[in-house]
């Protein structure tokens, strides 16, 4: 099954959804397809240690894993955002991710603890695959999620009003 590369939106114009073009019934996704579609996107990934795709972003980094067996397989796309939060911040993070969660399909938001005290961000979509999928959902899907999961971070950045950390984070150091 391939994809047709002229069919992947890229992330910085308004292109037509992804037209993909492969078997006309369903297909049950796999690995090598989604890094086919990956290559196509022009993102980088790597495997990580457990054998699952990763395509890093500066602030966050995306997996697309496949867990379970025969007919309960499931595709998932979870973005880890690596930003710190504060434990006594969770409140208004909280918050923020329900808006998120109430008024968009995805990815869906929820917070982790870590035993440092820190509060970071989760984000996950999943699909069904077991049965098998249309190609043409699948991939129209995946580029939708990993959007999602690239907006979610801008939005977050204005809700929380974290640009002038970033900004400052950028600058050079003028003590050096």
């Amino acid at each position: 099954m391939t994809i047709d590369p002229s069919s992947i939106p890229n992330f910085g114009g308004q292109q037509p959804e992804p037209q993909p073009q492969g078997p006309a019934g369903p297909v049950v996704p796999d690995q090598d397809l989604v890094k086919q579609l990956l290559d196509q996107m022009e993102l980088k990934y790597v495997v990580d240690d457990e054998g699952d795709l990763a395509a890093p972003w500066e602030q966050f980094r995306t997996y697309f894993m496949f867990r379970g067996e025969g007919d309960q397989q499931i595709f998932s796309v979870r973005t880890f955002y690596d930003r710190p939060h504060q434990i006594d911040e969770k409140p208004a993070l909280l918050e923020s991710v329900d808006d998120w969660n109430r008024r968009t399909l995805w990815p869906k938001v929820y917070t982790h603890t870590h035993d440092d005290g820190t509060v970071r961000l989760i984000g996950e979509a999943q699909m069904l695959i077991g049965m098998g999928v249309s190609l043409e959902h699948f991939v129209s899907s995946t580029v939708s999620w990993v959007r999602a999961a690239i907006e979610f971070d801008k939005w977050l950045v204005e809700q929380l009003g974290l640009e002038q950390e970033i900004n400052d984070a950028d600058k050079p150091d003028d003590d050096a």
